[in-house]
């Protein structure tokens, strides 16, 4: 009993310390999968020669940017593993 209580005021106290409001910068890289730089893609289904920004981009036009800079396109893929990517969709500017 007493484990019980002590496991969920240790919940309660993490979820308290969180924070509570998101920052612009986190906001909006990929809606869904994860942002990767890639330099080949075959169909919008698998990448290849893909990695995560070697810098963290304040916003999708820093993304694109940033993947630009280094010759790869900016991509959000659901399953990036060792270099490759599959189901990947293309990141569109902000305006």
């Amino acid at each position: 009993m007493q484990f019980t209580i002590a496991t969920i005021a240790a919940f309660a106290a993490v979820a308290l310390a969180a924070p509570t409001e998101i920052q612009e910068r986190q906001l909006g890289l990929c809606s869904s999968g994860s942002p990767v730089c890639c330099a080949t893609d075959v169909l919008n289904l698998a990448s290849l020669d893909c990695a995560a920004p070697a810098i963290t981009p304040a916003n999708v036009n820093a993304f694109i940017a940033g993947c630009a800079t280094h010759g790869q396109q900016a991509k959000c893929c659901f399953l990036p593993i060792l270099g490759q990517a599959l189901i990947c969709s293309d990141v569109n500017p902000t305006v």
